[in-house]
């Protein structure tokens, strides 16, 4: 039995990396989260300043520390202490970064990356802005089209971000999504993008991690 479900995700994992990096992406996948943060790491030079997008897989990698610790200048919304004009200028600034990090919140196995945000500034610069962005996703985010990936984000993703973030969503109440009685200001996917392609002038690194990470 082991042995049939080892061979079935690795063929999931197989088609994700072969389809992203038909669609531009430059796909890498490493089996653990102390991988992940060690090829990751080697990603990223050191004297580049860093935006840090809202993700609990970074922060399970323990990504954010290690470039602390390593001295690169960070544009993180995560850092203790800020206050909210302070954390949207954090946003502003992760939009300039060198080098842009985030998760995803779906990775389709025909090679396409969606993401819902409710400020928007994580899935902009994952587009346009910084020259570099490096996705790092654990497989459980892997799905198999579009219609998967959002039903992913709408009853998976969102409902555990909005209760991260005490928001009193149908999803951050209930788990589950409404989405016709879901109104700003509680409203957490306010904006979905789906990236079908690399974009023309950003450098795209998705690392998959053979772990469950984030949500």
């Amino acid at each position: 039995m082991s042995q049939a479900i080892e061979w079935y995700g690795q063929k999931i994992v197989e088609a994700t990396l072969k389809n992203l990096t038909k669609n531009g992406f430059t796909a890498i996948y490493v089996p653990s989260k102390e991988e992940a943060l060690k090829k990751t790491l080697e990603l990223i030079p050191r004297n580049s300043k860093v935006g840090i997008g809202g993700s609990v897989t970074l922060r399970e990698i323990a990504l954010p520390q290690a470039l602390k610790e390593r001295g690169n200048p960070l544009a993180d919304i995560w850092e203790p202490g800020l206050s909210e004009k302070e954390v949207i200028q954090v946003c502003r600034s992760g939009l300039t970064s060198d080098v842009f990090l985030s998760s995803s919140n779906a990775v389709t196995m025909d090679g396409k990356l969606l993401n819902a945000d409710g400020t928007g500034n994580r899935v902009a610069a994952m587009i346009f802005g910084p020259p570099k962005v490096i996705i790092v996703a654990g497989i459980n985010k892997i799905v198999r089209d579009m219609e998967e990936g959002l039903r992913r984000i709408r009853n998976v993703a969102s409902p555990m971000n909005a209760k991260r973030l005490g928001m009193k969503s149908p999803c951050g109440v209930n788990a589950t999504c409404v989405e016709d009685r879901c109104e700003p200001p509680e409203r957490l996917c306010k904006v979905i993008t789906i990236l079908e392609r690399q974009p023309d002038e950003t450098d795209i690194t998705v690392v998959l991690v053979g772990e469950q990470l984030g949500y």
